[in-house]
């Protein structure tokens, strides 16, 4: 009979196979707080725990490491929540609400969301990555958000609109609380600070109001 030493992965393979996630991890951390440009990938394997040679022989440069946080920690979120609007079935409005909340609760509450403030300031400067962010991220989203605007103009809750356009609206006040998080916010007194679910909630209300058909 093998004993549960036997069945149980050594420490030192369960190390390697930690490793991709290790690295992720602290390269999310170093590119939300020092941007893209000012990381260095000897930073991130040294906050990981390895040398800068294991790091190559998962990721080959800092391009491809910033791609593989882009995709763990915001293309994932975006495919869950597009996966799951597809399954609503309530009124649209309650959708355009609890789409918005979702966004906040899975991507803007979290450090990730440093990731969107990051690609605003330096795009200009790296245009394949923003080439990248905006097929990978900002196409998906704002085909998600545009399904379920016209989704109520197909049920007749909402008036017809510019889709296009209206999407900006929707997705506007959650990149200010983005931005907020980022800069100002930890800035300011508790007395300024911006409840954002209570922020969004009211948005999207007000946003379902100018859409009503009735």
């Amino acid at each position: 009979m093998a004993s549960v030493s036997d069945t149980l992965p050594h420490k030192r393979e369960r190390r390697k196979q930690d490793r991709p996630g290790e690295l992720l991890e602290a390269a999310l951390d170093l590119f939300v707080e020092k941007g893209f440009a000012a990381t260095r990938v000897e930073e991130v394997a040294l906050r990981a725990g390895v040398s800068k040679g294991t790091l190559f022989l998962y990721f080959p440069n800092k391009e491809d490491l910033f791609k593989a946080v882009v995709r763990e920690n915001v293309v994932h979120p975006v495919n869950q929540g597009a996966a799951e609007l597809a399954q609503f079935q309530g009124k649209t409005g309650e959708l355009l609400e609890w789409m918005m909340l979702q966004w906040w609760r899975r991507y803007g509450a979290t450090k990730a969301s440093g990731i969107s403030k990051l690609i605003m300031s330096e795009a200009s400067n790296f245009p394949d990555l923003a080439t990248f962010f905006r097929e990978e991220v900002i196409k998906p989203a704002d085909a998600m958000v545009r399904s379920v605007l016209q989704r109520g103009i197909d049920q007749g809750e909402f008036r017809p609109v510019n889709v296009d356009l209206a999407l900006h609206s929707v997705m506007a006040p959650l990149l200010f609380l983005v931005m907020w998080k980022h800069s100002m916010g930890p800035c300011c007194p508790t007395s300024e600070q911006i409840d954002p679910e209570a922020f969004i909630s009211q948005h999207a209300q007000l946003l379902v109001r100018g859409l009503s058909n009735s």
